[in-house]
């Protein structure tokens, strides 16, 4: 069985765990490097995907890019493209040169379409059918409410929050606790199940939570816990 006998509360990431963009935003950063003949390592898409997630959960840089550039800027948007160049094998200087060129591709042409795995609805329909007790816990900053509606999640999840309306981030501890609260459950018994290895994995472990790493790309080939490929491994064998 894929989730652990004792586990009765299951708790999911939203952004690229149960929805996902096509193109993901990396996906086309590297098509508009190839199309202007970029040379890269073989291994440069997953180095930069790993910053990626790195540097939104347990990164000081994020912090030094924010206090530096200012909340979401365009300066602190450009100096984040950078340093995904530098990531992906970049020198500073290459980057310097070809990230004014890039930025206004990038914004101009990138247009990703939202999707649901076809086999998302099913297996949260089969879970919560199972009595699992299902939350849904996203690092977003405001409310997700009207998106779960739109997406016809709301049948499958006990209740669902952001980071922002608990002022608490993966990978930091309230964020879990508070879910743990809501679900009436313990770390013992509860999984968790998200695509970053630094928030979602790091995160539920710190507390005792069982995480389980949504990784269809083998991005952390690494990791320490239970790996999936797609959701529906979650009842493949059940």
């Amino acid at each position: 069985m894929t989730i652990p006998l004792h586990i009765t509360t299951l708790l999911f990431d939203l952004d690229g765990t149960l929805t996902h963009q096509h193109p993901t935003s990396l996906d086309f950063l590297f098509t508009v490097l190839d199309e202007h003949k970029i040379p890269l390592m073989a291994t440069a898409h997953r180095d930069t995907l790993q910053f990626v997630y790195q540097y939104w959960g347990i990164s000081y840089e994020v912090a030094q890019d924010l206090e530096r550039y200012g909340d979401f800027t365009d300066d602190f948007w450009f100096h984040y493209l950078k340093r995904k160049l530098w990531a992906a094998g970049l020198t500073e200087l290459q980057a310097a040169d070809i990230a004014p060129i890039i930025q206004p591709e990038l914004e101009e042409r990138y247009q990703p379409e939202k999707l649901v795995p076809d086999d998302v609805r099913l297996t949260l329909k089969t879970l919560r059918g199972k009595g699992y007790v299902m939350g849904l816990v996203s690092n977003r900053s405001s409310s997700i409410e009207e998106e779960i509606n739109e997406l016809g999640f709301l049948p499958y999840f006990d209740f669902f929050f952001t980071a922002g309306e608990v002022n608490s981030w993966k990978p930091a501890p309230g964020i879990f606790e508070h879910a743990l609260y809501l679900a009436e459950s313990s770390p013992e018994t509860t999984a968790y199940i998200g695509d970053n290895y630094y928030t979602d994995v790091l995160g539920a472990q710190a507390i005792g939570i069982y995480p389980i790493l949504f990784d269809p790309r083998n991005t952390f080939p690494d990791a320490d816990c239970q790996v999936i490929i797609n959701i529906g491994n979650l009842i493949a064998e059940m």
